[in-house]
């Protein structure tokens, strides 16, 4: 009787013993102080930074969405894992929360060695960005629940925070003004709709020139990774808020107390053409409802603080919060 394997049956465990040994350089390239041994034990170990009074730990996972399946069918794979990285870490500021350590989750039908190894590229690189250790992940190669070159990406991303600094709502109050940060692109949101409305709609190709190169090298952009200017300006910041899907008028409303709101001006956001292309087929009101239009992150911060924000990043002024019920307007 023929005797059957495990590589018959779809799982190569060499393959996967290869990965590991190739992206261990990648991880510890990502080491910083606090990490305790490590890849290849049972789980990631990572010291308690000191200097809180009251240390909270933070965690937040997240994924990459469809935008996945733009670099699969493009096979242009090393920036992917910034994006795993910056939906987490931006999160995590949002509550004051610094990030200390990452992990990934990495699934595909059939591990494609060199493939899953620029994945994990991307994903130290924006650990690098966001000043956090990449300290473990998980790989499954799972056939017949994935397409031979599919793969799907899950990050969790832990910080540490002072609890006396994590509620920022109960700090917001009426005049505060609204910094918006420049998005880098999508970021990791909108990309049905987006796909939808540029290759079936529209008709376009990865290879089309669109603001001078692929308009695959414009949709791919990484998510910008806000860790370092939040690290900069924390004493000037009242509040963050994370602009991904739902947009401007559904992730502000989550700073804001119940008797405030947001009042943002629709003409001062400094619209990407990526957007201005897109809108020709989506009304206004669902553009601002399903991508960042330009918008990553919004500070809000004191009138006296505006200016030393405003010269320390790329940032502008977007709008105000005012007295009212608490909802973000477009005015």
């Amino acid at each position: 009787m023929s005797q059957i394997s495990y590589k018959d049956a779809g799982v190569d465990i060499d393959a996967g013993n290869s990965f590991v040994e190739n992206i261990k350089p990648l991880v510890k390239s990502t080491k910083i102080s606090g990490v305790i041994g490590g890849i290849g034990s049972f789980a990631g170990a990572f010291e308690l930074p000191k200097g809180f009074n009251e240390p909270v730990m933070l965690a937040a996972t997240d994924g990459v969405g469809t935008k996945l399946k733009l670099a699969i069918d493009s096979g242009i794979h090393n920036t992917v894992g910034i994006d795993l990285v910056a939906m987490c870490v931006n999160d995590l500021i949002c509550n004051f929360g610094t990030p200390s350590f990452f992990l990934d989750y990495y699934a595909t039908g059939k591990l494609d060695v060199k493939t899953a190894t620029s994945v994990i590229a991307g994903i130290a690189e924006g650990c690098i960005q966001a000043e956090c250790a990449l300290i473990g992940g998980e790989t499954a190669e799972m056939p017949g629940m994935y397409s031979h070159d599919d793969y799907d990406l899950a990050g969790f991303a832990v910080g540490v925070a002072e609890k006396s600094e994590m509620d920022r709502v109960a700090l917001v109050r009426a005049g505060h003004k609204l910094i918006a940060l420049p998005s880098s692109g999508l970021h990791s949101n909108g990309f049905s709709l987006a796909r939808k409305v540029l290759f079936e709609k529209m008709g376009m190709k990865f290879s089309d020139e669109f603001n001078g190169k692929p308009l695959i090298e414009t949709l791919l952009e990484p998510t910008k990774i806000y860790v370092k200017t939040f690290k900069e300006l924390k004493n000037q910041i009242v509040a963050l808020a994370h602009i991904t899907g739902g947009g401007i008028v559904e992730n502000l409303p989550r700073v804001l107390p119940e008797n405030l709101r947001a009042e943002v001006k629709k003409d001062a956001i400094k619209v990407l053409p990526i957007f201005e292309l897109i809108s020709k087929h989506v009304q206004e009101s669902e553009m601002h409802r399903a991508f960042n239009m330009g918008v990553g992150m919004i500070l809000v911060v004191k009138d006296e603080d505006v200016n030393t924000v405003l010269s320390k990043t790329d940032g502008y002024l977007i709008g105000e919060i005012k007295e009212g019920k608490r909802e973000a307007v477009m005015v």
